[in-house]
């Protein structure tokens, strides 16, 4: 199995991997399974910027979150538009 994951932003998340230069989606590289802050940590991203961390389709927080080498993962900011919440399914993960 591969030591990465495949790692998508949404909205002004964007804008920071522009800035960067990272490409979406962005191949990264695990050498264990860590948590959602762990990955925020590791890519200097202010944890503030992120409210819930997608894994494989399914949402937790980032202090909820474990990824594992192989995963699919996206990172939501705050802001996100009331209907895309409960379509998305984080609505109540607060």
């Amino acid at each position: 199995m591969s030591n990465t994951i495949e790692l998508r932003v949404f909205m002004d998340l964007v804008k920071l991997f522009k800035e960067r230069n990272w490409s979406i989606p962005m191949l990264v590289n695990i050498e264990n399974k860590l948590t959602g802050s762990e990955l925020i940590t590791m890519l200097n991203i202010p944890e503030k910027q992120v409210e819930i961390i997608f894994i494989n389709g399914k949402a937790f927080l980032p202090s909820n979150a474990v990824i594992k080498p192989g995963d699919r993962v996206a990172l939501v900011p705050p802001g996100t538009p009331g209907p895309y919440r409960v379509l998305l399914g984080f609505k109540n993960k607060e």
